[in-house]
């Protein structure tokens, strides 16, 4: 502390004794707006403190003078006087014009102590002329301008500035509105721009306190009001959404506050240990199937799911076009059936068509099913007229209703926004009561991003997006011919969860009920319960089973039973896949579930893969023989193409093979050779590592050890012994480092590890680095329950090994050393990671080649299992 100033140490006193006082008063049960403004009340009187030191060291006549040309003030959350424990302190030092050399010495003192007692300072010097242009040009400097206070100085010169802002704001309002709107979004596209993002920015995600600020800006710049209060008076904001507004601001201030005085620093992230840790503290308790943390994010998820909603529909009603958009469709669009208009850009409901909404449930369905049809957008205030009539609708469904809804779920056009503005207003519900229960519904787990009602809304948006696509997804979709049931099946697909039972079974129940109440036919009802009730079922083929198995495939056609159900049990869980969250969909995924449909729809079609396995076995030898050209009658490569097993010919290119045995004859004794493969249609690199069985022990351990421990994602993995004990194992990988093709450089030192890792005689186990994620994994990880299931069902040859656990640094590598150990060779391995959770599938045998019966043995094997997962650490 030596060298401060007393009066610095006086404030950083002040500030330490105040802060303690506030935390004790949150602890106490203070509101969150009371305890924001008590913040900035105490930052007020030290920051006014310490401007007045710095006058006081003057001369009494400069002092004077200078009290005339400078005006301090808060803007941003500080002017707004809803700051948190350790939000920064936006401050403006208003100069007059001309000035700067008298004043910039005391601003710059100023500053200086302000930092020196432990505020963290957002700070600028402008004259009332430069404020406002930059405000013009910035949308960020306006919005924070908005909320400018007065907090000393002359107060003639802030009102100057006061009413210069406002007019150069109102006189630009139509560009600054849309820039303001644009950088928001912008912001939201960074912090999440759904509601219902699991892990939510209580500042800045969709529906959070910026959202309530967004309404603040645009209320100033459209309509020179900026506090609720006071756009509740224009009659601007509704009673009811004043309200809301009022309620989500009161819980996310006082969420936000707790978050700071917990950490002790600046933070905004509600991750899941933040929200076991307050659901814990305002004492929810378990009910219907929901634990207390579900609870708590519903709430929250509830209040800022009506902010986001509220804060949409007051930009669309300040937008200064929609005067002149009502105006193009009253002049220049057609009347339709039922009191509609369709205008060049949107529908509305005239006069006639608005009484006709009034309580009706059947015109309101056929304005959105014309909304769809016609491709267009419907009128804010025909909408707004629909939010209004929602309350005195019956519950009964009109038959006429329930076909506008089937007709809606028809035509993908505009499906998923129209889907959500009727899940919105609460109308989707009436016709799939379920989607009441999963409203907010958050699933806490490390696979999905999204609320369930959010995942299944963004599923539909997902497969409506398949229309456009020009590969096998976009050709597999317009073929589909019952799209409702596939539309249908998609919003329902996880309405399942929050329950006691397993969802999907959940769901298939409610796939019946919902397909007894919308009146469907017999057929599409059970597809539509197959679709729910099995919708995991191509994803868990693809993933976790080794699909080289002809048998399987059979089994897999046959359980599905027909083409146009297995195109869309296809387009379903590709959604479904895409619909977990962002980057969850690539192209390595795609290629895999592409590959299932193409090879079952083969049996399912009629195309047989020939007249026999034998057969078909025969005709991949002979396209590996002819990539080989002029090698393919080498005795050497003429008894290996013979030899190759049934699984490695169907399972890898002709081309492929012919490389894959070019590499293992070069092979020297006691060689290995590692090779690496960027592929851009999956955007992975595929490690191909030829070598001798005798090289060493446990070489598939060794592999994974050498890959994890450069921070790579194993995708896949394929394990193959052949004729002569010769070796080739393939690894496809994604390297988290890179985002398209890692640099050679990056290639050749994974390789050459691959290479130590069997080579080296004084080979050491690997070290893996610790990678930064979001959020507390420790937490959650101990949650996660490991599991491992063992299936001796699905393959003749081999015992498959299920394992469901929370990631951790070295967690392959663990696993696979231990299958070495216990005496176990590995034919196969399925490697998944989502997010936090890996679930890993291993093809095993024993020591002799053949499955293991035991089932001593078994209970063994899986037991040792647990103990060496549950013993590492997690991240």
């Amino acid at each position: 502390m030596a060298g401060l100033r007393p009066s610095v140490l006086a404030a950083r006193a002040r500030l330490a004794d105040g802060h303690e006082q506030l935390r004790n008063r949150h602890q106490d049960g203070c509101p969150g707006p009371e305890l924001s403004a008590a913040i900035t009340d105490l930052r007020d009187q030290v920051l006014l403190a310490l401007f007045e030191a710095a006058l006081a060291d003057l001369p009494a006549a400069e002092a004077g003078a200078l009290r005339r040309d400078v005006v301090l003030v808060a803007h941003g959350g500080y002017g707004r006087r809803d700051v948190a424990p350790y939000s920064d302190v936006d401050l403006m030092v208003l100069v007059a014009p001309g000035s700067r050399p008298r004043t910039g010495p005391l601003a710059e003192r100023f500053m200086c102590d302000v930092f020196d007692c432990g505020l963290m300072l957002g700070q600028s010097v402008r004259t009332a002329e430069e404020a406002c242009r930059l405000a013009c040009q910035d949308p960020r400097i306006c919005t924070s301008l908005v909320e400018s206070r007065l907090l000393a100085g002359d107060p003639a010169l802030f009102e100057q500035f006061l009413k210069a802002f406002h007019r150069r704001v109102r006189g630009h309002s139509a560009g600054l509105l849309g820039a303001i709107q644009k950088a928001r979004l912008e912001e939201r596209i960074k912090f999440g721009e759904t509601v219902f993002l699991l892990e939510p920015n209580v500042k800045r995600s969709r529906g959070a306190l910026r959202d309530i600020h967004l309404l603040r800006w645009a209320g100033m710049v459209r309509y020179g009001a900026s506090r609720p209060e006071e756009l509740r008076r224009l009659d601007v904001l509704s009673e009811e959404d004043f309200d809301a507004v009022v309620r989500a601001g009161e819980f996310l201030l006082w969420l936000r506050n707790e978050m700071h005085f917990h950490a002790g620093k600046s933070g905004d992230v509600l991750d899941r240990a933040e929200q076991l840790r307050i659901a814990r503290l305002l004492r929810y308790e378990p009910a219907a199937g929901m634990l207390p943390v579900e609870q708590f994010m519903r709430d929250y998820f509830r209040h800022t799911d009506q902010v986001s909603h509220i804060t949409t529909r007051f930009l669309e009603a300040a937008r200064p076009d929609l005067q002149k958009r009502a105006m193009s469709t009253k002049w220049f669009g057609h009347r339709v059936q039922g009191g509609y208009r369709v205008g060049p850009s949107e529908i509305l409901a005239d006069r006639h068509g608005l009484r006709r909404l009034r309580g009706n449930l059947t015109p309101i369905m056929e304005l959105v099913d014309l909304a769809n049809l016609y491709d267009k957008q419907i009128a804010a205030g025909t909408w707004e007229a629909v939010r209004r009539e929602v309350a005195s609708l019956s519950q009964e469904i009109p038959l006429e209703a329930r076909d506008h809804f089937l007709s809606l779920l028809s035509h993908p056009r505009r499906l998923g926004e129209l889907l959500r503005g009727l899940h919105e207003v609460g109308i989707l519900e009436r016709f799939v009561p379920a989607f009441a229960h999963a409203r907010g519904l958050l699933q806490f787990n490390q696979y999905h991003k999204y609320t369930v009602d959010e995942h299944c809304l963004r599923a539909v948006e997902h497969a409506t997006e398949f229309s456009g696509d020009p590969g096998p997804l976009g050709n597999v979709y317009r073929g589909i011919q019952q799209k409702r049931i596939l539309h249908l099946a998609l919003l329902i697909h996880d309405l399942g969860k929050g329950y006691p039972e397993d969802h999907c079974e959940v769901g298939a129940r409610i796939a019946r009920e919902t397909a007894q109440r919308l009146g469907l036919e017999t057929h599409e009802a059970e597809s539509l319960e197959f679709l729910v009730g099995r919708h995991l079922l191509m994803n868990h083929l693809a993933f976790r089973r080794d699909t080289s198995d002809e048998q399987l495939i059979v089994r897999f056609a046959v359980e599905v039973g027909s083409p146009e159900l297995m195109r869309m049990l296809y387009i379903l869980t590709a959604a479904d896949l895409a619909a977990v969250g962002p980057g969850s969909w690539n192209g390595w995924k795609a290629e895999v579930i592409t590959d299932l449909y193409h090879r079952t729809m083969k049996h399912l079609a009629g195309e047989s893969l020939g007249t026999s396995a034998e057969e078909h076995q025969r005709s991949r030898r002979g396209a590996v023989r002819a990539a080989l050209r002029t090698q393919g009658e080498d005795p050497w490569f003429v008894r290996h193409i013979d030899a190759l097993p049934a699984s490695f010919l169907n399972g890898t290119p002709p081309n492929q093979l012919a490389e894959d045995l070019r590499l293992l004859h070069a092979l020297r004794p006691g060689e290995v050779n590692a090779q690496a493969v960027y592929q851009p249609e999956t955007s992975a690199v595929l490690f191909t590592i030829g070598t001798n069985e005798d090289v060493t022990p446990g070489i598939f351990h060794r592999l994974t050890g050498a890959l994890a421990s450069h921070g790579l994602q194993i995708l896949s993995a394929e394990i193959n012994t052949l004729l002569d004990g010769l070796i080739l194992d393939r690894f496809w990988v994604h390297d988290p480092d890179y985002a398209g093709e890692p640099p050679p450089e990056r290639l050749e030192a994974i390789r050459s590890s691959l290479v130590e890792s069997l080579t080296a005689t004084d080979a050491k186990p690997p070290s893996f680095r610790r990678t930064w994620q979001m959020g507390s994994r420790r937490v959650v990880a101990h949650r996660l329950e490991t599991r491992v299931h063992v299936d001796n069902s699905t393959s003749d040859r081999f015992t498959i090994l299920d394992i469901f656990t929370a990631d951790r640094r070295g967690l392959l590598y663990t696993i696979t050393r231990t299958l070495y150990e216990l005496g176990l060779s590995v034919a196969r391995a399925k490697i998944g990671t989502f997010l936090d959770q890996v679930v890993d599938v291993f093809y095993v045998t024993g020591r002799h080649g053949a499955k293991i019966q035991d089932d001593r043995r078994l209970e063994t094997i899986r037991c040792r299992l647990l103990e060496i997962i549950d013993a590492s650490e997690p991240d």
